[in-house]
């Protein structure tokens, strides 16, 4: 009985913070604003690069905002219902946005939510992982690469910040980011990764 009690609090943890992350403002956000069903709008994706294409820059901004909100709510709520689960928390968020069951567990790359969990977890982090996202996006227009450098700085910039507690787990979900841009990736090798502003129907 004991053993059973003490696997509540995480279990709970993962459940509530996956349901949270795996809401899909972006497919959400583009039906109620009549821009139709975001996967089936250039390159399919639910986040906000993908919103963009739609025209609706209101809509992507919000996208933006939801997807990073919905990551650092996800940790703050379960580190104060069940202290001591932020980072199951947080893993529990960004699989479920990148693999959401509602969507056939077909989500989004997790960049923007991956931020909201970062600075959760420890606000100096954000800033970091803001600085590389988006000095790489207004410097390249690239929106694959700043994301998954912006991801990678994660893991890095802990260690350098002492929160060693953190690196493990930054760096598993840097590397579904990465996973999650195999396609891009192999753009950016051909030469064929379009830049922000581009008219282009495939990209991040």
């Amino acid at each position: 009985m004991q053993t059973e009690i003490l696997w509540v609090a995480p279990t709970l943890s993962l459940v509530l913070s996956y349901l949270l992350g795996s809401i899909p403002f972006g497919v959400i956000l583009t039906r109620l604003g009549g821009a139709g069903d975001l996967r089936t709008i250039g390159s399919g994706n639910i986040g906000a690069t993908n919103v963009l294409r739609t025209g609706r820059k209101g809509l992507a901004a919000a996208t933006l905002l939801l997807d990073m909100a919905k990551g650092a709510v996800a940790v703050l709520l379960v580190a104060h219902l069940f202290p001591g689960n932020a980072l199951l928390a947080a893993a529990g968020a960004f699989i479920g946005h990148c693999y959401p069951v509602w969507l056939k567990f077909k989500g989004g790359k997790g960049v923007a939510t991956l931020m909201g969990i970062v600075v959760a977890l420890h606000w100096p982090l954000g800033l970091v992982y803001a600085v590389v996202w988006l000095g790489l996006l207004a410097g390249l227009r690239i929106s694959s690469v700043a994301g998954m450098a912006a991801a990678l700085s994660a893991p890095f910039a802990a260690a350098l910040f002492g929160r060693f507690d953190l690196v493990l787990l930054l760096l598993a979900l840097a590397l579904i980011v990465l996973w999650k841009h195999r396609e891009n990736v192999e753009r950016l090798f051909s030469g064929t990764e379009p830049r922000i502003g581009a008219n282009r129907q495939k990209s991040d």
